[in-house]
């Protein structure tokens, strides 16, 4: 882990001495009071009372290991840095003290490879989509336990279809979806002989080392040009679950005009159109064309 902006900030807290400091239930309990108190900032009377600490000067204690990182004092009373809501928020996402499952259900869409239906699980804070029939895997990403509360399955995998969304538009803008550190993309030919995918999309992150493989599809779901051609097909998109489009999940129809340096080419047919869309290493779009169905590849005639 790098500490060079640890040693830079003399007020900092090394990440030992950080999380020693909230391994503690009284503390744990003071910002969990501060996060559900009807409003900000709590007087230190208002606080003691949420928690139920009848010592004043056991609960001052704690309540001063806490202030000036993870909160803050004011006039009016006591209210949260950026890093106690941090804290906070990673405990409602269940990921420190949770480990749900759900067994396989039903899902929208079918399998890119044989047709039949589609099913999800939830295990190991991850949804895997697969096939119902041959068990080819459309998607496994990350899901945060708290993110089961309170909803339905079809619920969860609205939440999930967006989560996926947002995280591949941050880490291919180049922003870490964990500790918005710079991501770097990289692309590289499959070698894995069960990797669905000929091309291989990693966003990696200089800073924390989280990562994020994909197929280059997936980049596209926000474009404009391809969100305005499904629009004329009937198609919201924006609407669609991701694992619904083969050009999302698979690289059937992917196609690579160059490694060095790269591009490829995404073709998306609808009805008796085409949107070829064409991106560079970066997986920026450098080239769109719409062609009648079946035109060879290196036809021109179509803006």
């Amino acid at each position: 882990m790098k500490e060079t902006s640890i040693q830079e900030c003399e007020e900092c807290l090394a990440p030992a001495e950080a999380f020693s400091t909230i391994a503690n239930e009284t503390r744990l309990s003071i910002l969990e009071a501060l996060w559900t108190a009807p409003e900000r900032p709590v007087t230190f009377s208002e606080l003691r009372r949420s928690v139920g600490m009848r010592d004043s000067a056991q609960f001052n204690y704690h309540l001063g290991k806490l202030t000036g990182h993870f909160i803050t004092k004011t006039e009016g009373g006591y209210d949260f840095r950026h890093a106690g809501k941090k804290v906070v928020r990673a405990v409602l996402e269940g990921s420190f003290n949770e480990d749900p499952e759900l067994p396989s259900f039903g899902i929208s869409g079918a399998c890119t490879d044989c047709g039949a239906g589609l099913q999800a699980a939830y295990a190991d804070e991850q949804i895997t989509i697969d096939c119902t029939a041959c068990g080819r895997i459309h998607s496994r990403y990350s899901f945060p336990p708290g993110g089961l509360n309170d909803r339905t399955r079809e619920e969860v995998m609205d939440a999930f279809n967006q989560r996926v969304r947002h995280l591949h538009c941050l880490a291919a803008d180049g922003v870490c979806p964990e500790c918005n550190g710079k991501m770097e993309t990289t692309l590289r030919r499959a070698e894995e002989p069960d990797v669905a995918a000929t091309v291989c999309v990693e966003h990696r992150c200089a800073q924390c080392d989280h990562r994020i493989h994909s197929t280059a599809g997936l980049k596209l779901l926000d474009h404009s040009d391809v969100v305005t051609f499904h629009r004329t097909h009937g198609i919201d998109l924006c609407a669609t679950p991701y694992w619904e489009f083969a050009w999302c999940v698979s690289d059937e129809h992917t196609t690579i005009l160059s490694s060095d340096p790269w591009s490829i080419r995404v073709t998306i047919p609808l009805d008796d159109e085409e949107l070829r869309v064409t991106m560079d290493g970066d997986l920026t779009v450098t080239d769109v064309e719409t062609f009648p169905t079946g035109t060879p590849a290196d036809s021109r005639t179509t803006a």
